[in-house]
């Protein structure tokens, strides 16, 4: 497991979904492990559940192989949050992206793979990384 890394829901959702350019790559990245937290897990739910009509059992499923190769996600804590704040008020992303970030930070990350925020942007010590950049995509 390579816990330097930290996916977003973007590469899971892509790693789990049929027919899109981007899956090659976000396998890739899957394989390799990475960190991730709850909140990833339930975003994925969100996104697998309404998005593409997976069904309850199936996103179980995904849910136990994203854990074997990710391990234990990272709970979202009220130092999560503290931190997210701190991380919103000073970029101005989103409040749920401050939160995968801060997850990310917290968890000892190096890089935080996302196609969501600016490609190579660094934030205390951690890089933004966008994976599909040099990907084909649909």
């Amino acid at each position: 497991m390579r816990a330097d890394n930290f996916l977003d829901t973007n590469i899971l959702v892509y790693a789990f979904v049929p027919d899109d350019l981007r899956t090659p790559v976000a396998d890739g990245l899957l394989a390799a492990g990475g960190r991730i937290s709850v909140q990833v897990l339930n975003e994925l739910t969100n996104v697998v559940t309404r998005k593409y009509k997976l069904g309850w059992d199936k996103v179980s499923e995904i849910s136990a192989d994203v854990c074997s190769l990710c391990g234990t996600p990272a709970p979202v804590t009220l130092s999560t949050h503290q931190l997210a704040l701190r991380i919103v008020k000073r970029y101005g992303f989103q409040f749920y992206d401050c939160l995968i970030v801060a997850a990310a930070l917290e968890s000892g990350c190096e890089i935080l793979y996302t196609e969501d925020l600016q490609h190579g942007q660094q934030i205390e010590g951690l890089t933004i990384t966008n994976p599909f950049l040099l990907a084909p995509t649909n």
